[in-house]
Order: C-alpha cells, then structure tokens, then sequence
C-alpha cells in the first residue's frame, strides 16, 4: 500500500504561473516514489493568471479537496477601485499611483491581514481537515508557502492530531523582497516574525528552494534546514525543439515589477544598437507576461521600442516553445537586500530549455552560482552598466560563433523526477 501525503496548497489549477509549478510537479511523480498525494487546495481563490494547459500534469484519479475561502479583496477594490484580480506585488501596467484609499487598504492589507489575506481560511481548514484525516489518515503533511497561511494550518493540524509535517517554503517570509515595502506597524512586524519562528520550529522538517534562505532560516531557528531547488519537467521538453530564431532573440519570461527593472540593461542595448549596426540589425527583444510602465518608459527612452515584442501571459506550453526558439534567455532579478538568496522556478526552465542565460543580478547569489555550475550563461551585476555591456556585447560574439558553449549545459540534477526522490528520501526519514 502506497503512504498516503496530504499537500496543503493555495495554487492548484486551472491556477497559472510559477506558484503552482512546484507541487503540481511533485504530485505528477510522487506515485513512482510510493507515495499517493491528497491536495487540499481553495474552491474560489483569488488568483491573476489561469492555465487550463497544467491540468494534463495531475495524475488520473488524484483526490483534490476543495473548500470555499473568503478573502477581503472585494472590500480592497472596493476601496482603490481596482478592477479585476490583485496583482503580484507592486507592478503597475499603467503606472497609476495609489492614491488615498489605496494607502489606506495597503495598511490594512499588511496590519489587519497577517500573514496574510488568506488568514481567514485558517481556522475553518483545521477544523474540516480534522476531521477528515480521523476517517482518511494520512503518514504526513506538507504545506507550501507563500501564502504562508497554509503552513499556519499546517501547525494547527500538528498541534491538534501531531501528524508528520514538512514546512515547504517557495519564497523567505520576513525576508521576502517586498516585505519592506509594506507600512508594518511594530506590532504587526513582530507578530509576523513570531509565526514565522512558529512554522519553522514546530514543523517537522523545513525545506526551502536556495541556500541563502537555508541559512537564514537555520539563523532564525537554529534547527536543520533542507534544501530541494525548483527544477524542470523534462516532458515539458521535447527532445526535438524547434530551431532557434535567426535573429539575435533576448527573451524574458515572467512578471518585471518595478525592483525587477534594470535601467542599465535597457542604457547597454540601446548603446549597442548606436556602435554595433549588425547587432542593431539583428535585435529582437521578447517581453512575456506583465511589465511594470516603468519598464516601458525606459525602453522607449533608450530607443528599442522597435525592438520589442510584447506578448502578455501565455500559457505554459507556449512559453516553453518561445524559451527553446530563442537565442538568449534574460532572468531579472530583484534588487532588494535578499537578492542573493532568490533562485527562481524560471531558471531551471531556462537551463531545460538549453539556451544560453544572461542573469541581472548579485554576483556569489545562489543565481550566479547555479549558471557557473551548469555552465548555462552568465550573470552581471545589476548596478554596473560596464558589467552588463561587456557581458551582452560577449553573448552576441557567442552568437556570431553559434555558441559553441552549449554543448556543455548540465541541467540533469534538477529534473523535476530527481528532485521528488529527494523528496521522499525526506518524507521517509520522518520519524
């Protein structure tokens, strides 16, 4: 008989982008390891994105237990008078500032909501998920986070049953790049870091996608801190790829708020575009999902505008195809204080995809080091325009050649069935 793991998630499809890839992807391969997945997962969530494409990953005849959640979205719109569905972070297409209202909703999102708007689902969650796990017990638990409300659901279901529990972080909690954004009384920021310092010691295992967050989270609750990366599903790529473009393609997947644009980026291509006329008859940028307008502004300041393709969301297959047909791969990262420690699901795409990286980010982060170890790209120093310009001007030399570098990629560690092993190797130990 297979154990049976109960997965406490908030993203699930038909929910799209990088939140739901992790769990869908170890639920797809959990049965080869022995184990059965459960998913506990919102009926109505409020979510931006949506992917009906992801559904062919759940395995046939997995049990999915949805619940109604209430969230105070509704009352936030009505407030800022926005329309449609929260955003992710503070990425603004149309560069609106936030005007009285939005302020006063901010505050109330990051004092009266923690840890977070879904903190209303706490309690009912524990309360149904006790009783169903008397009828159907399961041999551990897993929640994932953000939001981090499920992991508080998580602890109420140990605190009340002591089941077997596994605290997955895909993203810091306190540590997370916008945390300092938000206007945190001291009050707020304590009880924060008190149920943050909760999870991590009561959980029975804590696992965490990079080093840099493996070691802070180690500092804050002096315990042992796993880590299983993010990684690729090598069915999402076939062994045939389509040819790459014949245009020098720069091609960037995924959300670009404002803490993610890099003006010295856009200042170096525009540069080469002026000396370089061969590069400047070659260009081609491609932009998918949502740019911040200020991200826009610089990249018609700089004269590529031109260059540009702007694409909006597409769903998980065609992104994959985009990523395989292109010449380069941009990954932006955050230029906050924890940039070091971010190491997002995008990358281990990317490295799938074999195509050459250019990552905007810290040098010695858990980024860089991964592109040194594959031997994928390279990283360039997000505040130094020199380093970009001479990194970009290097990559199109390597196109000129065919890049002749790729040969030597090494992505098979972070294949999404690896990674799962490494999973169960966990959940098995649980003593």
């Amino acid at each position: 008989m297979p154990k049976r793991l109960l997965i406490i998630t908030y993203y699930w499809p038909p929910a799209g982008g990088s939140g739901v890839q992790r769990w869908l992807k170890f639920t797809k391969y959990l049965r080869e390891f022995g184990w059965e997945p459960v998913i506990y997962t919102p009926q109505n969530p409020e979510v931006v994105l949506l992917d009906k494409t992801l559904h062919a990953d759940i395995p046939k005849g997995v049990e999915v237990l949805k619940r109604n959640i209430f969230e105070p979205y509704k009352v936030f719109r009505l407030f800022t008078r926005q329309k449609g569905k929260m955003g992710v972070g503070f990425t603004s297409e149309e560069g609106k500032s936030k005007g009285l209202f939005g302020r006063i909703a901010l505050w109330a999102r990051a004092n009266l909501f923690i840890p977070d708007a879904r903190m209303f689902w706490v309690r009912p969650s524990v309360r149904f998920l006790a009783k169903y796990l008397k009828k159907h017990p399961v041999d551990a638990v897993v929640s994932t986070g953000p939001p981090h409300s499920m992991h508080l659901i998580a602890l109420g279901l140990k605190q009340r049953l002591g089941v077997k529990w596994v605290a997955d972080f895909r993203d810091p909690w306190t540590n997370i790049d916008y945390f300092s954004d938000l206007p945190l009384t001291t009050r707020s920021l304590k009880k924060h870091r008190k149920l943050e310092r909760d999870v991590l010691i009561n959980a029975d295992e804590v696992v965490v996608v990079g080093s840099q967050m493996q070691e802070e989270f180690e500092q804050l609750s002096s315990r042992k801190v796993q880590v299983i990366t993010n990684g690729f599903d090598e069915a999402d790529f076939p062994e045939q790829s389509a040819e790459p473009d014949q245009y020098f393609t720069i091609t960037h997947i995924g959300t670009i708020p404002p803490n993610r644009n890099c003006e010295f980026l856009w200042q170096a291509m525009g540069s080469l575009i002026i000396s370089n006329k061969a590069f400047a008859s070659k260009l081609s940028i491609q932009l998918v999902g949502t740019i911040d307008k200020s991200v826009r502004d610089q990249l018609e300041k700089y004269g590529l505008n031109d260059y540009c393709t702007f694409f909006g969301y597409l769903d998980h297959t065609t992104s994959v195809q985009l990523m395989q047909r292109s010449q380069v791969l941009l990954l932006l990262v955050n230029n906050t204080p924890n940039a070091k420690g971010i190491l997002t699901g995008k990358v281990f795409e990317y490295l799938a995809a074999q195509r050459p990286i250019i990552a905007i980010g810290p040098l010695g982060g858990d980024v860089d080091n991964l592109l040194k170890e594959a031997k994928a790209g390279v990283t360039a120093n997000f505040s130094d325009y020199t380093d970009i310009l001479t990194k970009l001007t290097w990559l199109w030399g390597e196109y000129e050649q065919g890049f002749p570098f790729l040969s030597d990629i090494e992505n098979a560690a972070y294949s999404r069935r690896n990674l799962t092993g490494r999973l169960v190797e966990i959940l098995n130990n649980l003593s």
